[in-house]
């Protein structure tokens, strides 16, 4: 009798938890539902376990939403929020290019076509003199290593390229964290890469707090890839936009993770300096915790989002930045993408609300 009298709490607890994995049938399992395999959730969503978030596994989201099939291309640029990966080209698992083993953190897990495939539409890139050209290393003291050394840049552009010729309607922004000082190092390397036929060019960039051009004018002309340098010398010199001429930025960072506070970073003016359309937020730690991602790209990402429209005057994210980026609790990095569209382009909470015909959440 004893045996039996243990045994029924234990027949229960199964029975619950196979009542719940079994709650949705295979394919149709949907955000934040219990699966065991990615075979349970529906399109767009991954089975994953997040053991600082939620028990067990459940349906997050893979994939973005794509706002200009939601809402005309007739709108500028500016209107739009874009998915962005910080440090794209730090990918883990990716081979070594040296010969020699690296030692430095990674922050993502796909690579950059995969990032792409999934609706990241902006990439932080860190480009430096190596070797005699131009390569993405994840370094420190403004010089690429052996050790840090990721990958030559050309091998990523290319991916960029493939993309941008594969889906003529897409556009992609890079933004570097730039080291490299050989002289037209960038055009050479972008020029080389198929990437010209493009670029953006300076002359259209709105200095002054303007709107950007109609997302369906940039489409039409086919200038559809904007990059940015932190050297503001380059301007002038390569005709490619320093960065801060054009954007506001968020402290990065440690520093950029402090709940209730978004403050500048040094090279960006005032958050709420609107003579700069763009608005950059970053969220990510100082360094990685991939096991943190999924919380931190979740209702942490979202609070902080919250913070710094009120800090930057009123004006919602047009990029933001993110480590890990699929991982989060539910609908993560994604969700809050869809929350800054939905906002910047109809005043709701969830840019879906924009279609024609659909009803607004604006609370």
């Amino acid at each position: 009798m004893f045996v039996k009298n243990i045994s029924l709490p234990v027949t229960v607890a199964v029975v619950l938890l196979t009542t719940a994995a079994a709650a949705c049938s295979p394919g149709t399992c949907r955000v934040k539902d219990n699966c065991s395999t990615g075979r349970d959730c529906g399109a767009g969503l991954y089975c994953y376990s997040c053991e600082v978030g939620f028990p067990g596994s459940r349906c997050v989201r893979s994939k973005a939403t794509n706002p200009f099939r939601i809402l005309n291309k007739s709108v500028p640029l500016n209107k739009y929020a874009f998915l962005t990966t910080h440090n794209a080209f730090a990918i883990e698992g990716e081979p070594y290019h040296t010969g020699v083993p690296r030692i430095t953190v990674t922050n993502q897990e796909d690579t950059v076509t995969q990032q792409l495939n999934n609706g990241v539409r902006a990439l932080m890139l860190d480009t430096y003199d190596f070797e005699g050209d131009i390569w993405l290393c994840h370094s420190f003291g403004g010089r690429c290593h052996d050790f840090t050394a990721l990958e030559p840049a050309i091998d990523t552009l290319r991916e960029i390229e493939a993309f941008l010729s594969g889906n003529p309607s897409e556009i992609v922004t890079v933004i570097l964290e730039d080291y490299v000082h050989t002289p037209n190092g960038l055009t050479k390397v972008f020029t080389e890469a198929g990437l010209m036929k493009f670029m953006f060019p300076l002359s259209k960039m709105p200095k002054n707090g303007q709107d950007w051009p109609l997302v369906s004018e940039m489409v039409a002309n086919n200038q559809r890839l904007l990059v940015f340098t932190s050297i503001k010398s380059k301007e002038s010199s390569e005709g490619i936009a320093y960065q801060w001429n054009y954007m506001v930025e968020n402290q990065y960072g440690d520093d950029g993770m402090k709940a209730g506070e978004c403050s500048n970073r040094g090279e960006s003016s005032a958050l709420n300096d609107k003579s700069k359309s763009l608005v950059l937020v970053n969220y990510f730690r100082s360094v990685p915790l991939k096991p943190m991602a999924c919380v931190q790209n979740s209702g942490d990402l979202r609070d902080m989002l919250q913070t710094c429209y009120g800090a930057a005057g009123n004006r919602w994210a047009n990029f933001v930045a993110v480590d890990f980026y699929k991982r989060s609790e539910g609908g993560g990095t994604f969700e809050a993408t869809d929350m800054l569209n939905g906002e910047l382009l109809c005043g709701c909470k969830d840019v879906h609300s924009c279609s024609a015909g659909s009803s607004c959440t604006v609370a």
